[in-house]
């Protein structure tokens, strides 16, 4: 990193925010091509399995992407053969989200990819700075409205 001097910006969050969401949204990048699937993938995947049931909307709310964002991912990922898209016993409108088993075994491949990118960080930080980082950004996010 640059011994540059951040002048008024010594005590903002947003530039050093910028500069760690690059460089891993690089890193995320190099993490999905392998796979053939667009960044977020994971993301999305990861939230269908931890939340059987949840709609789209909720999805892509926690996702941070547009509903819009999160279809042509969702398609995507039904091309691929990862998720399904059942329709709800109780509302016609809605649709559920599944994966499918390979998609339950391409998540767990690509979070050894992903594990394998924040190894960085695990080895700088101890696991209770860690609990504090995630902890700190959740904090921000809400109180931004974004959580």
């Amino acid at each position: 990193m640059s011994d540059l001097d951040w002048g008024l910006l010594s005590n903002s969050v947003g530039p050093r925010v910028r500069l760690l969401r690059n460089n891993l949204n690089a890193r995320s990048i190099a993490a999905s091509d392998p796979f053939g699937l667009p960044t977020g993938s994971l993301t999305i995947m990861s939230l269908i399995a931890q939340n059987p049931g949840s709609s789209q909307k909720e999805l892509a709310d926690k996702a941070g992407i547009t509903g819009p964002g999160l279809v042509s991912l969702v398609d995507d990922l039904e091309r691929h053969g990862l998720v399904r898209r059942d329709r709800s016993t109780t509302d016609r409108r809605r649709n559920m989200l599944v994966l499918t088993d390979k998609g339950e075994k391409t998540v767990a491949e690509m979070f050894k990819v992903v594990s394998q990118i924040e190894a960085p960080i695990r080895e700088e930080l101890s696991a209770k700075e860690l609990d504090q980082l995630i902890g700190l950004i959740d904090r921000v996010l809400k109180a931004l409205g974004e959580s």
